[in-house]
């Protein structure tokens, strides 16, 4: 058989890039059963696979345009919050000094209020103690005068009303004389 086999490669001499025929159609049956089988088998669920992951990566990219849309959205309402917050910051920091300022304003204005209150009652009270030392003096310096006048005259002067009137006149003498003098 051997022998057989190099006899019939001995008489044809064959190509070495074309294979037999037989081997061809044995190879052609058994890529039409792989091809078959991947078209059949394989191939919708590759097909499958990438259109799944087509669809991830669209709903992905489509959920992330969303979540960028919104975070820009949300980005602009924070900015918006933000600048209406300074202003109301400013605002609110122009109010109290407003109030401040009108605050000491009003403070002040009492304070001066309360020292013209304080400086007029002293003076009252000045001028009340004054009149009460004025009268005092009149009173002591009467009676003194009166002792006095009684031990030099050498009696005593007992009737009180001509007493006060004479005291009285002399004393009012002297006040005029010194308003005069000033």
């Amino acid at each position: 058989m051997i022998a057989n086999l190099v006899q019939l490669a001995a008489e044809e001499e064959q190509n070495p890039l074309v294979p037999p025929g037989p081997e061809l159609l044995v190879g052609a049956i058994a890529f039409a059963i792989v091809f078959f089988f991947f078209w059949k088998k394989l191939l919708p669920n590759i097909n499958k696979v990438l259109e799944e992951r087509r669809e991830a990566i669209e709903g992905g990219i489509e959920k992330a345009e969303a979540a960028q849309t919104e975070a820009q959205s949300v980005l602009e309402q924070y900015k918006a919050q933000l600048a209406e917050a300074r202003h109301e910051a400013a605002r609110l920091r122009q109010e109290a000094q407003e109030q401040g300022a009108t605050l000491i304003a009003e403070m002040r204005a009492e304070g001066q209020r309360q020292r013209e209150e304080i400086v007029a009652a002293g003076h009252a009270q000045i001028e009340a103690d004054r009149k009460a030392a004025a009268q005092s003096l009149r009173q002591d310096v009467g009676q003194l005068a009166t002792d006095l006048a009684g031990k030099l005259v050498g009696e005593s002067l007992e009737d009180h009303a001509r007493q006060s009137r004479t005291i009285d006149r002399f004393l009012d003498e002297l006040e005029e004389k010194a308003e005069a003098a000033r």
